[in-house]
């Protein structure tokens, strides 16, 4: 006898399963943050490189940072306002300036009067400050870009009397770099490197010929 086909066999198989929505969900919703993350990660590398690229250019950058000072001062005086970003970046450099001029290791803290020579018996160690001269000047770039973007929006053109604000930061500026001359002075360092002195080979004594 021959056997009937199975039909039931064949239509009792396990359907094969569905594809993972969630999976694809979750890839589809995480692919534009990491595209997005990709091109911040390649802008933040270029813009490094490009910085990268101007540190041994040190005259051109401060040029460049004197043009863009220039630039945002044009606009306040154009505009007739927005003082008190003016005060603010005036009080934001005032710090920064501070930092250039400090070592790195503050003497008061160490013991013995810090790291810095103080004889002229002492071995040469150059000034290290605790704000090197490249973040110094990229601090002040970025300050004045910000202002001058903040400038065009109304909201922060508080008004003020500008001549109280001048005043009170020159007061300001007096008050600390007397304390900063003070402080230079009473340990003994200048916050600039002249590089190590030296000293020259004696010339031979000629010999006389008889």
């Amino acid at each position: 006898m021959e056997s009937e086909p199975t039909v039931g066999a064949s239509a009792s198989a396990p359907p094969p399963p569905p594809p993972a929505t969630d999976d694809l969900q979750s890839s589809n919703a995480s692919s534009p943050a990491d595209a997005a993350a990709r091109l911040i990660h390649a802008v933040e590398q270029r813009q490094q490189h490009l910085l990268d690229k101007t540190v041994p250019h040190v005259l051109y950058r401060w040029i460049g940072c004197l043009v863009v000072v220039l630039i945002y001062f044009a606009r306040v005086y154009l505009v007739e306002g927005f003082y008190i970003i003016t005060y603010a970046i005036g009080i934001y450099l005032l710090n920064l300036i501070i930092a250039f001029l400090s070592p790195q290791e503050d003497p008061e803290a160490s013991l013995g009067g810090g790291t810095l020579p103080t004889r002229r018996s002492d071995e040469y160690r150059p000034f290290v400050r605790r704000l090197p001269e490249f973040k110094f000047w990229l601090s002040i770039i970025r300050a004045f870009v910000i202002g001058f973007m903040m400038t065009f929006f109304e909201v922060f053109d508080v008004p003020v009397f500008w001549p109280i604000l001048l005043f009170y930061w020159v007061m300001l500026f007096i008050l600390t770099m007397r304390k900063q001359i003070q402080h230079m002075i009473k340990y003994r360092y200048v916050p600039f490197s002249f590089g190590k002195q030296k000293y020259g080979k004696k010339p031979a004594p000629a010999e006389s010929s008889e």
